[in-house]
């Protein structure tokens, strides 16, 4: 027994010669609820940063994460074909985007945003960690919506194993659904209640951390069911790309959640 993948169509509006994408509306609803929720937690916290400056770094942010994300895909993912083509690098709606790159491109962003307005990095790190979980939830139910990016097959018998469109004929595990609710549900809920703690939302550094850590932690758990790219397969020790470029992130957070605890 297994569930059959639901007839969804990845387009969600069609006005003419114009086609929106659940994939694009996952993107504008996660910068969106993302830019509200910032707004919200920064007037509840301490000053560091103003409306009008979060206002302003709404298009930094999704700088980073469009350029930083596709870049990423490409430098991490697929070198030798983008070298070959690169005018396909520009050919976004061809999908193709890495949270990692994403990550790294928002970081850039963030850095250089506070430089340039004077603001403490790590403060408003920690506020801008709070919201990514938000965006990442949205984004995996867009993949899944695409059935894109699914699950290894199941071993046994597994109640909500579902076949998908090019997945051939094995039930397989929904994974986009479990990064969903690991890497964007859960890890908004712990950084949400982490962040009512006065005490640790005052510890600089700790919610960045957290998230850090946290994302690594989800998404080395989830890839454990995700099927590994055609193009990649498993890598070195039978890790996946993923879980590689999770790593790091894990580390450093564990370095900002010690360095916050010093510093308190």
């Amino acid at each position: 027994m297994a569930l059959y993948f639901p007839d969804l169509d990845p387009v969600a509006l069609r006005l003419g010669p114009l086609t929106i994408r659940w994939y694009a509306l996952a993107y504008i609803v996660g910068l969106t609820g993302g830019w509200r929720y910032f707004r919200w937690l920064a007037a509840r916290s301490r000053a560091v940063i103003s409306p009008l400056q979060i206002d302003d770094f709404l298009v930094w942010a999704t700088l980073g994460v469009v350029l930083g994300g596709r870049l990423g895909y490409v430098l991490f993912y697929k070198p030798s074909f983008y070298l070959q083509e690169p005018l396909q690098i520009l050919y976004l709606w061809h999908g193709g985007m890495s949270f990692h790159g994403g990550a790294l491109g928002v970081i850039i962003a963030l850095i250089l945003f506070c430089r340039i307005n004077k603001l403490p990095l790590l403060a408003v790190g920690d506020l801008l960690c709070c919201v990514v979980p938000l965006g990442l939830m949205f984004g995996r139910i867009a993949n899944f919506i695409n059935a894109e990016l699914y699950g290894r097959p199941v071993k046994g018998d597994l109640p909500w194993a579902m076949v998908f469109p090019n997945g051939g004929p094995e039930p397989r595990h929904p994974s986009q659904l479990y990064e969903s609710a690991l890497e964007g549900l859960a890890l908004l809920v712990i950084l949400h209640l982490l962040w009512r703690q006065k005490a640790l939302r005052e510890r600089a550094g700790l919610l960045s951390g957290v998230f850090l850590a946290g994302y690594g932690i989800a998404r080395a758990i989830c890839e454990l069911f995700r099927q590994p790219d055609d193009f990649l397969g498993f890598l070195w020790g039978g890790a996946t790309m993923g879980q590689l470029l999770s790593a790091p992130l894990l580390v450093a957070g564990a370095i900002l959640i010690l360095r916050s605890k010093r510093t308190a």
